[in-house]
Protein backbone atom coordinates (compact mmCIF):
# COMPACT_ATOMS: atom_id res chain seq x y z
CA UNK A 1 0.00 0.00 0.00
CA UNK A 2 1.43 3.38 -1.17
CA UNK A 3 1.76 5.63 1.91
CA UNK A 4 1.51 9.62 1.35
CA UNK A 5 4.29 11.48 2.86
CA UNK A 6 3.94 15.23 3.73
CA UNK A 7 5.92 18.43 4.85
CA UNK A 8 6.73 17.77 8.39
CA UNK A 9 7.01 20.66 11.01
CA UNK A 10 9.65 23.15 8.98
CA UNK A 11 8.91 26.15 11.48
CA UNK A 12 7.73 29.50 11.06
CA UNK A 13 7.74 29.23 7.31
CA UNK A 14 4.61 28.61 5.05
CA UNK A 15 3.83 28.94 1.46
CA UNK A 16 7.86 28.07 1.00
CA UNK A 17 8.60 27.85 -2.55
CA UNK A 18 9.87 24.57 -4.30
CA UNK A 19 12.96 25.17 -6.20
CA UNK A 20 14.23 21.25 -6.42
CA UNK A 21 12.70 17.96 -6.84
CA UNK A 22 15.20 15.42 -6.01
CA UNK A 23 13.21 12.37 -6.70
CA UNK A 24 11.57 11.04 -9.56
CA UNK A 25 8.59 7.57 -9.95
CA UNK A 26 10.73 4.36 -9.53
CA UNK A 27 13.55 5.52 -7.43
CA UNK A 28 14.21 3.56 -4.48
CA UNK A 29 15.10 5.73 -1.71
CA UNK A 30 16.26 5.49 2.31
CA UNK A 31 15.47 6.93 5.10
CA UNK A 32 16.81 11.01 5.29
CA UNK A 33 17.08 10.78 1.52
CA UNK A 34 16.51 14.27 0.25
CA UNK A 35 12.75 14.25 -1.77
CA UNK A 36 12.75 18.15 -2.35
CA UNK A 37 14.35 21.67 -2.02
CA UNK A 38 12.24 24.44 -0.57
CA UNK A 39 13.29 28.41 -0.75
CA UNK A 40 11.98 30.45 1.53
CA UNK A 41 13.14 34.66 1.83
CA UNK A 42 15.35 33.57 4.34
CA UNK A 43 16.82 30.23 3.67
CA UNK A 44 16.98 27.14 1.41
CA UNK A 45 16.48 23.78 2.98
CA UNK A 46 15.82 20.19 1.94
CA UNK A 47 13.25 18.02 3.09
CA UNK A 48 14.12 14.35 4.21
CA UNK A 49 12.56 11.03 4.13
CA UNK A 50 10.80 9.86 7.16
CA UNK A 51 11.28 5.76 5.69
CA UNK A 52 12.86 4.20 2.93
CA UNK A 53 10.67 2.48 -0.13
CA UNK A 54 9.97 2.87 -3.66
CA UNK A 55 8.68 6.40 -4.89
CA UNK A 56 5.41 5.57 -6.76
CA UNK A 57 4.21 9.14 -7.15
CA UNK A 58 5.18 12.70 -6.95
CA UNK A 59 2.41 15.38 -6.46
CA UNK A 60 4.88 18.12 -6.39
CA UNK A 61 6.84 20.39 -8.83
CA UNK A 62 9.27 22.91 -9.25
CA UNK A 63 7.52 26.20 -8.32
CA UNK A 64 4.68 25.09 -5.94
CA UNK A 65 3.91 26.64 -3.07
CA UNK A 66 4.18 24.06 0.22
CA UNK A 67 3.81 24.43 3.69
CA UNK A 68 3.23 21.90 6.96
CA UNK A 69 1.39 19.08 5.61
CA UNK A 70 1.60 19.41 1.81
CA UNK A 71 1.43 15.91 0.39
CA UNK A 72 5.11 15.81 -1.53
CA UNK A 73 4.89 12.00 -3.12
CA UNK A 74 3.39 8.92 -2.63
CA UNK A 75 5.74 5.88 -0.84
CA UNK A 76 6.01 1.97 -1.43
CA UNK A 77 7.27 1.62 2.22
CA UNK A 78 10.09 -1.07 2.04
CA UNK A 79 10.80 -4.31 4.42
CA UNK A 80 13.64 -3.17 5.84
CA UNK A 81 15.32 -6.80 5.78
CA UNK A 82 14.12 -7.22 2.05
CA UNK A 83 15.76 -4.42 1.33
CA UNK A 84 19.42 -5.29 3.17
CA UNK A 85 19.23 -8.62 1.93
CA UNK A 86 18.56 -7.85 -1.33
CA UNK A 87 21.30 -5.12 -1.93
CA UNK A 88 23.74 -7.43 -0.44
CA UNK A 89 22.68 -10.25 -3.07
CA UNK A 90 22.82 -8.23 -5.80
CA UNK A 91 26.76 -6.90 -5.09
CA UNK A 92 27.93 -10.19 -4.01
CA UNK A 93 26.76 -11.63 -7.48
CA UNK A 94 28.52 -9.13 -9.82
CA UNK A 95 32.00 -8.86 -7.36
CA UNK A 96 32.19 -12.92 -8.29
CA UNK A 97 31.62 -11.59 -11.75
CA UNK A 98 34.34 -9.54 -11.76
CA UNK A 99 36.60 -11.48 -10.52
CA UNK A 100 36.30 -13.94 -13.07
CA UNK A 101 36.36 -11.05 -15.49
CA UNK A 102 39.44 -10.31 -14.20
CA UNK A 103 41.02 -13.67 -14.50
CA UNK A 104 40.63 -14.01 -18.02
CA UNK A 105 42.34 -10.86 -19.30
CA UNK A 106 45.52 -11.43 -16.50
CA UNK A 107 47.88 -12.04 -19.85
CA UNK A 108 47.31 -8.50 -21.17
CA UNK A 109 47.24 -7.00 -17.49
CA UNK A 110 51.01 -5.72 -17.51
CA UNK A 111 50.06 -3.49 -20.85
CA UNK A 112 47.13 -2.04 -19.37
CA UNK A 113 47.88 -0.40 -15.86
CA UNK A 114 51.31 1.75 -17.03
CA UNK A 115 49.44 4.65 -19.36
CA UNK A 116 46.75 4.81 -16.21
CA UNK A 117 49.27 7.18 -13.77
CA UNK A 118 50.31 9.14 -16.33
CA UNK A 119 47.04 9.95 -17.29
CA UNK A 120 46.23 10.67 -13.57
CA UNK A 121 49.12 12.81 -13.09
CA UNK A 122 48.62 14.66 -16.43
CA UNK A 123 44.77 15.52 -15.09
CA UNK A 124 45.83 16.26 -11.65
CA UNK A 125 47.38 19.69 -12.31
CA UNK A 126 44.20 21.29 -14.04
CA UNK A 127 41.84 20.54 -11.17
CA UNK A 128 43.87 23.09 -9.03
CA UNK A 129 41.71 26.14 -10.41
CA UNK A 130 39.15 24.43 -8.63
CA UNK A 131 40.64 23.10 -5.26
CA UNK A 132 40.86 25.91 -2.63
CA UNK A 133 37.39 27.00 -0.82
CA UNK A 134 36.94 29.70 1.08
CA UNK A 135 34.78 28.59 3.70
CA UNK A 136 33.04 32.11 4.45
CA UNK A 137 32.34 33.40 0.40
CA UNK A 138 31.10 29.19 0.42
CA UNK A 139 28.76 29.73 3.01
CA UNK A 140 27.54 32.73 1.98
CA UNK A 141 26.79 31.41 -1.45
CA UNK A 142 23.16 31.21 -2.10
CA UNK A 143 22.68 27.73 -3.31
CA UNK A 144 20.34 24.69 -1.67
CA UNK A 145 22.24 22.01 0.28
CA UNK A 146 22.46 19.67 -2.07
CA UNK A 147 24.09 22.10 -4.21
CA UNK A 148 26.61 22.63 -1.76
CA UNK A 149 27.57 19.13 -1.44
CA UNK A 150 27.93 18.79 -4.58
CA UNK A 151 30.04 21.94 -4.84
CA UNK A 152 32.38 20.58 -1.93
CA UNK A 153 33.04 17.05 -3.09
CA UNK A 154 34.32 18.62 -6.80
CA UNK A 155 35.65 21.22 -4.83
CA UNK A 156 34.45 24.48 -6.27
CA UNK A 157 33.94 27.76 -4.23
CA UNK A 158 31.25 28.78 -4.70
CA UNK A 159 31.88 32.17 -3.43
CA UNK A 160 33.33 32.57 -7.32
CA UNK A 161 30.38 30.82 -9.03
CA UNK A 162 27.63 32.87 -10.66
CA UNK A 163 24.12 31.59 -10.08
CA UNK A 164 21.87 31.39 -13.04
CA UNK A 165 19.09 30.27 -10.91
CA UNK A 166 16.09 32.29 -9.45
CA UNK A 167 17.34 35.37 -7.68
CA UNK A 168 20.79 34.70 -8.60
CA UNK A 169 20.88 30.59 -6.70
CA UNK A 170 22.94 28.62 -7.77
CA UNK A 171 22.55 25.03 -9.60
CA UNK A 172 24.14 22.04 -10.25
CA UNK A 173 24.92 23.37 -13.80
CA UNK A 174 26.31 26.36 -13.01
CA UNK A 175 28.67 24.16 -10.44
CA UNK A 176 29.50 21.67 -13.66
CA UNK A 177 29.81 24.78 -16.14
CA UNK A 178 32.44 26.87 -13.33
CA UNK A 179 34.52 23.11 -13.85
CA UNK A 180 34.72 22.90 -16.97
CA UNK A 181 35.72 26.43 -18.07
CA UNK A 182 38.62 26.20 -15.12
CA UNK A 183 39.60 22.91 -16.59
CA UNK A 184 39.76 24.47 -19.93
CA UNK A 185 42.21 27.27 -18.58
CA UNK A 186 45.86 26.40 -17.32
CA UNK A 187 46.25 25.61 -13.71
CA UNK A 188 48.59 28.46 -11.99
CA UNK A 189 50.41 25.60 -10.71
CA UNK A 190 51.62 24.39 -13.92
CA UNK A 191 53.82 27.53 -13.64
CA UNK A 192 56.32 25.81 -11.38
CA UNK A 193 55.61 28.72 -9.53
CA UNK A 194 57.01 28.51 -5.30
CA UNK A 195 54.06 29.02 -2.71
CA UNK A 196 54.70 32.11 -0.52
CA UNK A 197 56.25 31.16 2.20
CA UNK A 198 54.73 31.81 5.79
CA UNK A 199 56.21 34.59 8.45
CA UNK A 200 55.93 35.76 11.68
CA UNK A 201 56.48 39.42 11.04
CA UNK A 202 55.97 39.94 14.65
CA UNK A 203 59.58 39.42 15.08
CA UNK A 204 60.74 42.92 13.66
CA UNK A 205 57.96 44.95 15.67
CA UNK A 206 54.53 45.42 16.31
CA UNK A 207 51.50 44.75 13.86
CA UNK A 208 48.27 44.56 13.52
CA UNK A 209 46.45 41.64 11.42
CA UNK A 210 43.56 43.34 9.52
CA UNK A 211 41.16 40.90 7.20
CA UNK A 212 40.23 41.37 3.62
CA UNK A 213 36.83 42.73 2.72
CA UNK A 214 34.45 40.15 0.56
CA UNK A 215 35.42 42.57 -2.15
CA UNK A 216 39.27 42.43 -1.50
CA UNK A 217 39.34 38.92 -1.58
CA UNK A 218 37.32 37.91 -4.73
CA UNK A 219 38.69 40.94 -6.83
CA UNK A 220 42.24 39.77 -5.51
CA UNK A 221 41.08 36.06 -6.94
CA UNK A 222 39.62 37.28 -10.53
CA UNK A 223 42.98 39.72 -11.21
CA UNK A 224 45.22 37.22 -10.31
CA UNK A 225 43.44 34.61 -12.77
CA UNK A 226 43.09 36.99 -15.31
CA UNK A 227 46.87 37.92 -15.01
CA UNK A 228 48.38 34.90 -15.18
CA UNK A 229 45.97 33.26 -18.15
CA UNK A 230 45.69 36.36 -20.38
CA UNK A 231 48.79 37.44 -22.43
CA UNK A 232 48.90 41.21 -21.66
CA UNK A 233 50.23 43.87 -23.72
CA UNK A 234 49.98 47.83 -22.81
CA UNK A 235 50.31 50.55 -25.40
CA UNK A 236 50.46 54.00 -24.09
CA UNK A 237 49.66 56.97 -25.98
CA UNK A 238 48.48 60.69 -25.26
CA UNK A 239 45.27 62.33 -25.98
CA UNK A 240 45.10 66.69 -26.77
CA UNK A 241 41.78 67.12 -24.51
CA UNK A 242 42.53 70.88 -24.55
CA UNK A 243 39.45 71.84 -26.88
CA UNK A 244 37.36 68.72 -25.18
CA UNK A 245 38.13 70.49 -21.26
CA UNK A 246 36.73 74.18 -22.57
CA UNK A 247 33.63 72.59 -23.94
CA UNK A 248 33.58 70.15 -20.72
CA UNK A 249 33.84 73.66 -18.38
CA UNK A 250 31.38 75.43 -20.45
CA UNK A 251 28.95 72.19 -20.48
CA UNK A 252 29.50 71.46 -16.46
CA UNK A 253 28.87 75.24 -15.42
CA UNK A 254 24.92 74.78 -17.46
CA UNK A 255 24.29 71.81 -15.62
CA UNK A 256 25.74 72.32 -12.26
CA UNK A 257 22.27 73.74 -11.08
CA UNK A 258 20.66 70.95 -12.54
CA UNK A 259 22.79 68.15 -9.97
CA UNK A 260 24.18 66.67 -12.89
CA UNK A 261 27.88 66.86 -13.19
CA UNK A 262 29.63 66.52 -16.53
CA UNK A 263 33.10 64.66 -15.81
CA UNK A 264 35.32 64.37 -19.06
CA UNK A 265 34.92 60.29 -18.06
CA UNK A 266 31.53 60.69 -20.57
CA UNK A 267 33.20 62.56 -23.06
CA UNK A 268 35.76 58.95 -22.75
CA UNK A 269 33.03 56.78 -22.77
CA UNK A 270 31.39 58.00 -26.24
CA UNK A 271 35.01 58.03 -27.67
CA UNK A 272 35.76 54.59 -27.14
CA UNK A 273 32.43 53.72 -28.37
CA UNK A 274 33.95 55.75 -31.52
CA UNK A 275 36.48 53.37 -31.60
CA UNK A 276 35.41 50.27 -30.57
CA UNK A 277 32.72 50.54 -33.80
CA UNK A 278 36.18 51.16 -35.74
CA UNK A 279 37.50 48.18 -34.46
CA UNK A 280 35.11 45.77 -33.38
CA UNK A 281 37.59 43.03 -32.15
CA UNK A 282 38.27 44.90 -29.01
CA UNK A 283 34.64 44.15 -28.81
CA UNK A 284 34.45 40.98 -28.26
CA UNK A 285 35.33 37.69 -26.60
CA UNK A 286 36.63 34.24 -26.45
CA UNK A 287 34.24 31.74 -25.78
CA UNK A 288 35.19 28.98 -23.34
CA UNK A 289 37.24 26.93 -25.53
CA UNK A 290 39.31 29.60 -26.61
CA UNK A 291 38.73 28.55 -30.26
CA UNK A 292 36.29 30.95 -31.34
CA UNK A 293 35.86 34.97 -30.88
CA UNK A 294 32.45 35.84 -29.76
CA UNK A 295 31.83 39.95 -31.94
CA UNK A 296 29.63 41.79 -30.33
CA UNK A 297 26.73 44.14 -31.44
CA UNK A 298 26.02 46.49 -28.01
CA UNK A 299 28.76 48.64 -26.72
CA UNK A 300 28.42 48.20 -23.00
CA UNK A 301 31.23 50.49 -20.92
CA UNK A 302 32.39 49.10 -17.86
CA UNK A 303 33.66 52.08 -15.03
CA UNK A 304 36.07 50.81 -12.42
CA UNK A 305 34.91 52.71 -9.26
CA UNK A 306 37.05 53.10 -5.60
CA UNK A 307 34.92 52.28 -3.13
CA UNK A 308 36.28 52.44 1.12
CA UNK A 309 35.78 48.44 0.51
CA UNK A 310 37.26 47.76 -2.88
CA UNK A 311 36.99 48.22 -6.25
CA UNK A 312 34.27 47.21 -8.13
CA UNK A 313 33.11 47.70 -12.04
CA UNK A 314 29.26 48.83 -12.70
CA UNK A 315 28.82 48.35 -16.46
CA UNK A 316 26.42 51.55 -18.47
CA UNK A 317 24.69 49.73 -21.00
CA UNK A 318 24.06 51.27 -24.62
CA UNK A 319 26.52 53.75 -24.10
CA UNK A 320 25.85 54.48 -28.14
CA UNK A 321 22.67 55.25 -27.72
CA UNK A 322 23.11 57.63 -24.82
CA UNK A 323 23.70 61.69 -24.66
CA UNK A 324 26.76 63.31 -22.76
CA UNK A 325 24.23 64.40 -20.25
CA UNK A 326 22.22 60.94 -19.90
CA UNK A 327 25.43 59.49 -19.49
CA UNK A 328 26.58 62.05 -16.59
CA UNK A 329 23.89 61.64 -14.87
CA UNK A 330 24.11 57.75 -15.14
CA UNK A 331 27.58 57.61 -14.00
CA UNK A 332 26.36 59.22 -11.16
CA UNK A 333 23.96 56.65 -10.55
CA UNK A 334 25.83 54.28 -10.49
CA UNK A 335 28.75 55.40 -8.31
CA UNK A 336 26.23 56.19 -5.19
CA UNK A 337 24.92 52.74 -6.04
CA UNK A 338 28.68 51.41 -5.64
CA UNK A 339 29.35 53.39 -2.43
CA UNK A 340 26.49 52.44 -0.83
CA UNK A 341 27.06 48.60 -1.25
CA UNK A 342 23.49 48.42 -3.56
CA UNK A 343 25.55 46.81 -6.73
CA UNK A 344 23.70 43.34 -7.98
CA UNK A 345 25.97 41.44 -9.98
CA UNK A 346 23.99 41.96 -12.76
CA UNK A 347 25.16 45.35 -12.75
CA UNK A 348 28.80 44.23 -12.93
CA UNK A 349 28.06 41.82 -15.87
CA UNK A 350 27.56 42.20 -19.62
CA UNK A 351 30.49 45.12 -20.67
CA UNK A 352 32.39 45.41 -24.10
CA UNK A 353 35.44 47.09 -22.71
CA UNK A 354 36.05 48.67 -19.15
CA UNK A 355 37.57 52.33 -18.51
CA UNK A 356 39.79 52.85 -15.63
CA UNK A 357 40.71 56.49 -14.94
CA UNK A 358 43.06 57.42 -12.07
CA UNK A 359 43.15 61.32 -13.01
CA UNK A 360 41.44 62.05 -10.72
CA UNK A 361 44.31 60.54 -7.91
CA UNK A 362 46.95 61.42 -10.16
CA UNK A 363 50.18 59.01 -11.75
CA UNK A 364 51.27 59.30 -15.40
CA UNK A 365 50.82 55.88 -16.63
CA UNK A 366 50.02 52.58 -15.69
CA UNK A 367 49.38 48.92 -16.94
CA UNK A 368 45.51 48.09 -16.24
CA UNK A 369 44.50 44.64 -15.93
CA UNK A 370 42.46 42.88 -18.72
CA UNK A 371 38.91 42.78 -17.10
CA UNK A 372 37.67 39.20 -18.62
CA UNK A 373 35.77 38.22 -20.67
CA UNK A 374 36.66 41.43 -22.30
CA UNK A 375 39.77 41.46 -24.59
CA UNK A 376 41.11 45.02 -23.78
CA UNK A 377 41.33 47.47 -20.37
CA UNK A 378 41.79 51.57 -21.23
CA UNK A 379 43.49 53.49 -18.09
CA UNK A 380 43.29 57.06 -18.07
CA UNK A 381 45.64 58.94 -15.53
CA UNK A 382 46.15 62.26 -14.56
CA UNK A 383 45.80 65.48 -17.28
CA UNK A 384 48.67 67.95 -17.97
CA UNK A 385 49.80 70.79 -19.57
CA UNK A 386 52.25 70.46 -21.88
CA UNK A 387 54.39 72.24 -24.70
CA UNK A 388 53.28 71.01 -28.25
CA UNK A 389 55.14 72.15 -31.56
CA UNK A 390 52.89 73.13 -33.65
CA UNK A 391 54.82 73.77 -36.51
CA UNK A 392 55.51 76.96 -35.81
CA UNK A 393 56.18 77.37 -32.06
CA UNK A 394 55.30 75.45 -28.91
CA UNK A 395 52.03 75.98 -27.34
CA UNK A 396 50.80 74.80 -24.02
CA UNK A 397 47.84 71.96 -24.60
CA UNK A 398 46.20 69.77 -22.23
CA UNK A 399 47.49 66.43 -22.68
CA UNK A 400 46.16 63.24 -21.39
CA UNK A 401 48.03 59.99 -20.64
CA UNK A 402 46.36 56.99 -22.12
CA UNK A 403 47.44 53.11 -20.73
CA UNK A 404 45.51 50.30 -23.27
CA UNK A 405 45.67 46.94 -21.84
CA UNK A 406 44.66 43.72 -24.41
CA UNK A 407 44.78 40.01 -24.74
CA UNK A 408 47.57 39.14 -27.25
CA UNK A 409 45.96 36.14 -28.20
CA UNK A 410 43.11 38.60 -29.70
CA UNK A 411 44.55 41.73 -30.52
CA UNK A 412 47.92 42.27 -32.00
CA UNK A 413 50.18 45.42 -31.50
CA UNK A 414 49.36 47.45 -34.64
CA UNK A 415 45.83 47.33 -34.20
CA UNK A 416 46.82 48.18 -30.23
CA UNK A 417 48.04 51.23 -31.59
CA UNK A 418 45.77 52.17 -34.41
CA UNK A 419 43.36 51.51 -31.46
CA UNK A 420 44.85 54.15 -29.27
CA UNK A 421 45.66 56.71 -32.42
CA UNK A 422 42.14 56.47 -33.31
CA UNK A 423 41.04 57.08 -29.70
CA UNK A 424 43.62 60.29 -29.25
CA UNK A 425 42.05 61.46 -32.68
CA UNK A 426 38.20 61.56 -31.38
CA UNK A 427 39.03 63.54 -28.35
CA UNK A 428 41.17 65.98 -29.38
CA UNK A 429 38.12 67.18 -31.57
CA UNK A 430 34.95 66.22 -29.92
CA UNK A 431 32.75 67.12 -33.12
CA UNK A 432 34.55 63.47 -33.87
CA UNK A 433 31.83 62.27 -31.67
CA UNK A 434 29.22 62.79 -33.88
CA UNK A 435 30.46 60.92 -36.54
Amino acid sequence: MSKEIKVPNIGDFSEVEVIEVLVSPGDRIKPEDSLISVESDKAAMEIPAPEGGEVKEVKVKVGDKVSEGSLILLLEPANDAAAETQPAAEQAQPSKEEEKAEEKPKPEAPAQPPPAPKKEAAAAPRQSPTAAINEESFSKAHATPAVRKFARELGVDLGQVDGSGRKGRITKDDVQGFVKRALSQPAAGGLGVAPMPEIDFSQWGEVEAQPLSKINKLTGQFLHRNWVTIPHVTQFDEADITDMEKFRKEMAAEYKEKGIKITPLVFMMKAVVSALREFPRFNSSLDATGENLILKRYFNVGIAVDTPDGLVVPVVRDVDRKSLVDLAAELGEISAKARDKKLKPADMQGGSITISSLGGIGGTKFTPIVNAPEVAILGVSRAKMQPVWNGKEFEPRLMLPLSLSYDHRVIDGADGARFTTFLSRVLSDTRRLLL
